[in-house]
């Protein structure tokens, strides 16, 4: 599906796949790597063929919760887990007391986190009426898309998560839901990372043995 692609019309693949029961299974893609290839969940599908992984966050802006356009580069030198979600996703919901956890615990340590809603704004504040948010929130419809995509992400699941070292290297990317094991975890790697306690390479593949570790019928 094409950037020329209307809202209205990505609505349409939204039900076919909530139909079909396309939600993502939890799936590491370490930077670098090429992104999902797979039925897509999201309020798009993007080409089906998927770009590399940028080993350093792109820049970008979005408009955020309260009507200001808000630039990634105003978090620049905090390490920041990044998620992607929509208001129809339900592990995406699932997530949000988490990350309002994680902000709590992590965000005296530096870290940040930012949620980018990919979904009609209308939708995105309703919800957060009732749904207590207490980290930033972005919200793009094609221009969330076109964020997603900057990430590698052009087949999209949601959710998917990005975690940056303070530096903006992109450490890794988790798609589909984020468990408190695996983000405790990977914010443990990334600290030591920023700490010069592990390069970029080690940590990835720290990551991926530690996921794989927790994956269900193993460790």
């Amino acid at each position: 599906m094409n950037r020329g692609t209307t809202i209205a019309g990505l609505v349409a693949v939204v039900g076919l796949a909530l139909a079909a029961g396309y939600f993502a299974s939890p799936h590491l893609a370490p930077a670098g790597s090429q992104g999902p290839a797979a039925p897509a969940s999201a309020p798009a599908s993007a080409p089906a063929t998927a770009t590399a992984i940028p080993d350093t966050r792109p820049e970008f802006s979005l408009v955020d919760s309260n009507g200001v356009r808000r630039s990634i580069s105003e978090w620049d030198g905090q390490p920041l887990l990044i998620n992607f979600w929509a208001t129809w996703c339900p592990p995406c919901r699932r997530e949000i007391p988490l990350l309002n956890s994680l902000r709590k615990e992590y965000g005296p340590r530096g870290f940040e986190v930012i949620g980018i809603a990919v979904d009609f704004r209308d939708d995105v504040l309703a919800y957060m009426k009732s749904t207590p948010i207490d980290y930033p929130m972005l919200i793009g419809e094609q221009d969330g898309i076109d964020v997603a995509g900057a990430f590698g992400v052009t087949d999209i699941y949601y959710p998917f998560t990005v975690f940056t070292d303070r530096r903006g290297r992109v450490v890794t990317i988790k798609v589909g839901e984020l468990h408190a094991r695996e983000a405790k975890s990977i914010l443990a790697t990334v600290s030591d990372v920023d700490a010069g306690w592990l390069t970029i390479d080690a940590a990835r593949a720290r990551i991926r043995a530690q996921l794989a570790a927790m994956s269900p019928g193993r460790g």
